[in-house]
Formats: structure tokens, sequence, C-alpha cells
């Protein structure tokens, strides 16, 4: 989803009812970041303000949480995720290099999002297909048993739409 078409007013609004549609009977700091994140898969600006309103504490306060844990995001993330397994598997399998040639491809420098915004690489210490070593994942659907023909091939198909 791409907020640069949302309104300020509405992206509020859709914080916000993100924000309440919580079924928890405690609404917290930390609920509030992650059914927010949920929505949008990420924190938007607007949305710290209104957590902390909802919650009745400070701007600094949603921030000290926010930052404190590292699966918060705070940029809208590509259309499609590339994970990247550099676990001890998939390093003993040549990951390394493999990681290195979809950088190349992608043109993203370490993890972040391709100048386009199709694609958020993301490195991963382990996405449990160990015996598929080495491993890249798209939006969760697994490829394994990856050789740098294979990579061209994944590459090609985040680069499609």
């Amino acid at each position: 989803m791409s907020d640069n078409n949302i309104n300020s007013d509405s992206l509020r609004l859709k914080i916000t009812e993100s924000i309440s549609s919580q079924k928890r009977k405690t609404v917290t700091v930390l609920s509030s970041l992650l059914a927010v994140q949920d929505s949008f898969h990420y924190i938007p600006d607007e949305a710290i303000e209104e957590i902390a309103k909802t919650c009745k504490v400070t701007i600094n306060d949603v921030w000290s949480v926010a930052s404190f844990y590292t699966n918060f995001r705070f940029t809208p993330p590509g259309d499609k995720t590339l994970d990247v397994c550099w676990g001890p598997s998939c390093h003993i399998n040549g990951a390394q290099k493999l990681i290195t040639q979809a950088h190349k491809l992608l043109d993203i420098e370490g993890e972040g999002e391709s100048e386009d915004n199709k694609v958020t690489l993301r490195y991963s210490t382990c996405l449990g297909a160990c015996a598929q070593s080495p491993v890249f994942a798209i939006d969760h659907k697994m490829f394994g048993k990856l050789d740098e023909d294979k990579v061209n091939n994944i590459v090609e198909i985040l680069k499609k739409d």
C-alpha cells in the first residue's frame, strides 16, 4: 500500500481504526504499534501521534517503545519482500555469494528497498529450511537449493509487475 496517495486525514482515520479494532481488553502502546504495523506493514509518523493520544502518553513514550523493538519499521516496505538467509547452513552452502548477486541485480546495498520500491531485501538468520540451503523467500514463499541461475530467476520474479 502506498501512503503517498492517502491524504493525512484519511491516513489518520485508518490508523485510529487499526488501534481501535484491537480485541484486547487493555490497549497498550505496544499492542497499538503492532496493530498499526499489521495494517500498514510499517509505522507511519502520524501513528506515533495517534497512539500517544489513544494511550494518553507522550510522543516520546511511544517512540521509546517503538525504537526498542527491531521488528518495527518506519518507512514503507517495497511491494514484495525478499528474505535472504545467511544462517549457518545457508552460509556454509554459499549464501553469501548469492546474496551479493541479489544485491547487484536489484541494485540494493545491504538491507533496504530498491529504488523503484518494488522490493525490500531483508537478512534473516534462519528461514527454517536448512535442509534446502541456501534459501531465499519472496513474501514467505521459499526457494531452496539455490544457485546463480535460480537467483537470476528469483530476481526476474521480483521485477515483474
